[in-house]
């Protein structure tokens, strides 16, 4: 018997001073069986973290990728159906990112694992060519407290500052520094 998904739901109060977005999304998540609370919570974040600016553009979408292996995490399409914008989570291999960097105007990868800095270190300069794509790492302790703050249903206020990130649930927030390893700034 297979096993089925969890539905987590989480309320984003979301105030980017960096970009000037403040706005509140209501997001279901899909949580699938094998998926842990700490790349759940560092999905949020990077949707939280590419929320459009302007309500005209099109909407970032939760994709499946733990159930469909050609959709990201994240992306968002224009009004054709074309992705503008792909978004992944962890640590894709080379031929992912160079096979969809060619088919997207944008990519974006958040990397969160311990072992980021020997993955980075075997792909980076085999990925320099690709001028689309932007590289995140947050560092594992960061990630991992965010995975404290995961509950069934959540209020998340995710307030970006200075490339500072706090993340607050309750009477609980986390302080996430990005580190850049790869793209044009503000990306």
């Amino acid at each position: 018997m297979a096993l089925k998904a969890t539905i987590y739901k989480a309320e984003v109060e979301l105030s980017d001073l960096d970009r000037n977005v403040y706005c509140d999304h209501s997001v279901t998540v899909a949580r699938h069986p094998s998926e842990t609370d700490e790349r759940l919570l560092v999905r949020l974040l990077a949707f939280a973290l590419n929320a459009p600016a302007d309500q005209n553009e099109s909407p970032l979408e939760l994709a499946k990728d733990m159930w469909e292996p050609d959709e990201p995490s994240l992306w968002q399409k224009d009004l054709t159906g074309r992705i503008t914008h792909w978004i992944e989570v962890g640590q894709p291999d080379e031929k992912r990112l160079l096979r969809t960097a060619a088919r997207v105007d944008r990519m974006t990868v958040y990397s969160f694992n311990s072992s980021t800095p020997i993955w980075w270190k075997d792909l980076e300069n085999r990925l320099t060519r690709l001028r689309n794509l932007t590289v995140w790492q947050i560092p594992s302790k960061e990630s991992q407290a965010l995975a404290a703050l995961a509950q069934r249903t959540m209020k998340l206020q995710i307030t970006v500052q200075d490339g500072s990130i706090w993340v607050g649930e309750g009477g609980r927030s986390v302080e996430i520094t990005l580190q850049r390893l790869m793209g044009p700034p503000g990306n």
